[in-house]
């Protein structure tokens, strides 16, 4: 496991990480690269501008992603996950490294340097002392990341990089669903996301 501090870190640190997103203006830049395509180039002093922006919004974005990433290592290491949970720990943790993979290419299409990994991270580890502490803690941070693409996707101007943004929520929504059915409560208790 990599040098994880575990200390207590509010849920709202990893909401935050698209909070600024709607005073800053996206380009089709990082919607295309996003989207895996490379035709789109930098023009003028507005659009890289704009790319900066979008250079800053997804290192935000990659920062958040691996915090999930370590968070998921350290549910693994604990000692405290069965298999089956473990399996599914480790599957969860893979998908949010393709989330990481993806952000950082695009940072670096777009001219910009990904954020690295921070050396440690602040966890509740002193509160995990049981499966079902670790269950509840991965499930806080995905219901955390549901609501950070849910407030994204809105205010997107373009509708590509609203789209991109739309796919990840669902796979957020997912794991907090599974997660949560893990810990017997009901996966899905509202119609709508909140």
């Amino acid at each position: 496991m990599s040098d994880v501090n575990l200390q207590t870190e509010s849920a709202a640190d990893r909401r935050s990480f698209l909070s600024g997103l709607g005073k800053i203006t996206l380009s089709a830049t990082a919607i295309a690269l996003l989207a895996g395509q490379d035709r789109v180039g930098l023009i003028g002093s507005a659009k890289a501008q704009t790319a900066n922006n979008d250079v800053a919004i997804l290192n935000a974005a990659l920062g958040a992603e691996q915090e999930a990433i370590a968070a998921y290592q350290l549910g693994a290491a604990s000692g405290l996950l069965q298999k089956p949970v473990l399996d599914l720990a480790v599957q969860f943790q893979g998908h949010h490294k393709e989330h990481a993979s993806a952000l950082a290419t695009t940072v670096k299409k777009l001219g910009g340097t990904p954020v690295e990994a921070k050396k440690t991270y602040s966890f509740p580890t002193q509160k995990l002392k049981s499966q079902e502490d670790v269950l509840a803690f991965a499930a806080e941070l995905e219901k955390g990341a549901v609501s950070a693409y849910l407030g994204a996707v809105p205010i997107l101007t373009d509708r590509e990089l609203a789209r991109v943004a739309a796919s990840i929520l669902g796979d957020e929504a997912m794991h907090w669903a599974v997660l949560r059915q893990a810990l017997g409560q009901n996966p899905v208790p509202t119609a709508f996301l909140a």
